[in-house]
């Protein structure tokens, strides 16, 4: 029965990659585990349904999504734009990386929903960073059009990821604690959080200079010939 079950990770794995419906992927997985586990079939439709009921919240995002569509369609991306062109010596990375400080600090502060891919990235900040690029470089390729906007998604990444810990009250390190606990280890959250800063810096420093990087990089493909700014 264990191969059996493991056979799941495969049908996962083709199914992302032959591009079907995530949704439908995890949900025939979920009932084909469930049917090798001799589990009754009307309980594994049964629990699927009830999960889905418990974390329907997980579901909320999706009603951004009409907004911003509304948003792009008024022109959002135009005025970010237009935004970057007036702005003297705007690059890519400085972009980004005002992006990543904001973000990291408004994490620290328990703020999560200051920023996100849905929120920010796709209507605002990937689209500021690509009009940077093409200001600077008129023949800027899609491959580093696309390269930008993975940029993007990473900065607020880890800015969130590493922004959050420093929080006292955010749920990863309420669960760190409860592992050093579970192994008689007793630390309070706010030394959890105090030792989460360093971490933050590093990960500032490190993301900071990536981001220097890309502008020396985009810099030297297209040449300073082309640099309008």
């Amino acid at each position: 029965m264990d191969w059996l079950l493991l056979a799941s990770i495969p049908l996962i794995i083709l199914g992302f990659a032959i591009k079907i419906n995530p949704f439908l992927v995890v949900t025939f997985v979920g009932i084909y585990a469930g049917i090798v586990a001799k589990f009754d079939f009307v309980k594994i439709i049964s629990d699927i349904g009830h999960s889905f009921a418990n974390n329907r919240y997980v579901a909320i995002i999706w009603l951004i999504l009409p907004l911003l569509a509304v948003l792009e369609h008024k022109g959002l991306k135009e005025q970010a734009k237009n935004l970057i062109s007036k702005i003297k010596g705007a690059s890519t990375g400085k972009i980004l990386m005002g992006y990543f400080i904001f973000r990291q600090i408004t994490a620290a502060l328990g703020l999560l929903s200051l920023g996100g891919h849905a929120q920010m990235i796709k209507p605002l900040i990937a689209p500021m960073a690509e009009a940077a690029a093409k200001l600077k470089f008129k023949n800027l390729t899609r491959k580093d059009s696309q390269k930008i906007k993975a940029y993007s998604a990473a900065t607020d990444n880890v800015a969130v990821f590493f922004g959050e810990d420093i929080f006292i009250a955010v749920h990863s390190i309420l669960f760190i604690q409860a592992f050093f606990a579970s192994n008689n280890i007793s630390v309070s959250p706010v030394d959890l959080s105090i030792w989460a800063i360093p971490s933050g810096i590093l990960a500032l420093i490190i993301h900071c200079f990536r981001l220097y990087l890309l502008d020396k990089r985009l810099k030297k493909t297209y040449g300073v010939g082309n640099d309008h700014s």
